[in-house]
């Protein structure tokens, strides 16, 4: 994460569920692109400190809340990604169908709302996202991912990383054109194939195909008759004193 810019000074922490008890985790206050194995701690589902010189990342409660939400999850990354920490200080969830591989690997990833870093708020907005999803953006603060191992859940972020970008590319070229609502069907249907499984009674969500978009833009627009608009116009200047009764 530290050679791919996705984590600045000593932003960001990662940990590893060992067994139903105990998490491996980062140190607060350590480069991740200078720690050792021995600055490494060992931590019960509560985030309390079993072993460990260092303090704990103080982050550790978003990670426990992830763990206990997610028995099938085994892994927890949260980093600062450029662009898609953009598109998360912009208010910007990752819900459009623009790319196959994104739409299988991840569904979509979704906004939550800002929560003070290291507080049980952050825990809270995360909370309703964490059960059908397996990457979330942080509004005004980055993205956490995670997965049945630590290679999955850090593939998971460089995958957010990467949409953001063609995102934000596409965005810059007009707009993306989105795929329509039959193959966003197939490709999530598709999921179970590649190995990406959820707990029973967990229905990942799946991103906004072109029709959706269009229903959308179609609920946006309203339409006046000539006559209507004429009235609007007429009490507008009224209302600005230009036009008396």
């Amino acid at each position: 994460m530290y050679q791919k810019g996705w984590v600045a000074a000593n932003d960001g922490n990662i940990s590893v569920r060992l067994d139903a008890e105990r998490i491996v985790c980062t140190p607060t206050g350590v480069s991740k692109g200078m720690m050792k194995p021995e600055d490494m701690l060992i931590v019960d589902l509560e985030g309390r400190k079993q072993e460990g010189e260092r303090a704990c990342t103080t982050e550790i409660q978003m990670h426990c809340t992830v763990y206990q939400l997610r028995p099938d999850v085994n892994a927890v990354v949260h980093a600062h990604p450029p662009v898609s920490t953009g598109f998360a200080v912009a208010g910007r969830a990752l819900n459009l169908a623009i790319l196959p591989e994104a739409v299988v690997t991840l569904g979509t990833v979704p906004l939550a709302d800002y929560g003070l870093p290291g507080t049980p708020e952050l825990s809270g907005q995360l909370r309703p996202y964490i059960p059908n999803h397996d990457a979330l953006l942080m509004a005004n603060h980055g993205a956490v991912c995670y997965g049945e191992t630590l290679e999955k859940a850090f593939f998971r972020l460089e995958t957010v990383e990467h949409i953001s970008r063609i995102s934000l590319v596409a965005e810059m070229l007009g707009g993306p054109r989105l795929l329509p609502r039959r193959e966003v069907d197939r490709l999530m249907a598709a999921r179970s194939r590649y190995g990406i499984q959820f707990p029973e009674g967990n229905e990942p969500e799946a991103p906004i195909a072109a029709e959706d978009m269009i229903a959308m833009k179609n609920e946006e627009r309203f339409e006046l008759t000539r006559q209507e608009l004429v009235a609007l116009l007429d009490e507008v200047l009224r209302v600005r004193g230009v036009l008396s009764d």
